[in-house]
């Protein structure tokens, strides 16, 4: 019953910056586990950030640490992911996911996933 929409993505020359978003409806609780993936071709999926919505706490993964912000507006039930310097390596399909049980981690199985949103480094 839970639906999650990405939206944001597109092309951007090295060093730009993009927003994405994702919209969740349907959720019981408020207090879960927010995060976004990404996965580029001929590479696995890679958790990028998570962030637990009970307490703003966040995580995210070396490759983007001090360049990306996830973070949410619970008014809106959205989950933004703030990505600046990008860089081509950066280029991928971005997902978001939540997860419904502790513990609050990129290496935890999550329970329901968006569609992706395309996004291009030059």
């Amino acid at each position: 019953q839970v639906q999650l929409v990405e939206s944001g993505g597109g092309s951007v020359q090295a060093g730009g910056s993009l927003r994405l978003s994702c919209a969740a409806s349907g959720y019981t609780y408020n207090r879960n586990c927010m995060a976004w993936f990404r996965q580029a071709p001929g590479k696995e999926r890679e958790g990028v950030a998570r962030i637990y919505t009970g307490s703003s706490n966040t995580y995210y993964a070396d490759s983007v640490k001090g360049r990306f912000t996830i973070s949410q507006d619970n008014a809106k039930n959205t989950v933004y992911l703030q990505m600046n310097s990008l860089e081509p390596e950066d280029t991928a399909m971005y997902y978001c996911a939540a997860r419904y049980y502790r513990p609050c981690g990129l290496h935890y199985g999550f329970n329901n996933w968006g569609q992706g949103t395309q996004v291009t480094v030059s």
